[in-house]
């Protein structure tokens, strides 16, 4: 079962986020997501577990608890969505070009 928790200090690491969980089984990998320029945590990160009771038992336990300060939110991960594209962007043509004469 993929787990999504939510408001982890930013001082939260992957080893951090696998020992919570461990203690209610088996945790199959546990990562804090980074932002990808910083490195630095986003405040967030998934937890895989394989067994699917202990990972509900994990996620009764563990929503609201408060880590390093802080109340955390563990819930079920939903599949990522597909975002719609958006419009694309041009900036020809808007006074944002070079070719503008006075």
């Amino acid at each position: 079962m993929n787990i999504y928790v939510s408001n982890l200090s930013f001082n939260v690491t992957d080893e951090d986020l696998q020992s919570y969980f461990a203690e209610y089984g088996e945790v199959s990998s546990a990562k804090v997501i980074t932002d990808k320029f910083t490195q630095r945590s986003r405040g967030f990160g998934f937890v895989e577990m394989s067994d699917d009771a202990a990972a509900q038992k994990a996620i009764a336990e563990l929503d609201g608890a408060t880590v390093d300060g802080r109340a955390i939110r563990v819930n079920v991960a939903k599949p990522r969505e597909e975002r719609p594209a958006g419009p694309k962007r041009s900036f020809a043509g808007n006074g944002g070009g070079g070719n503008n004469r006075w």
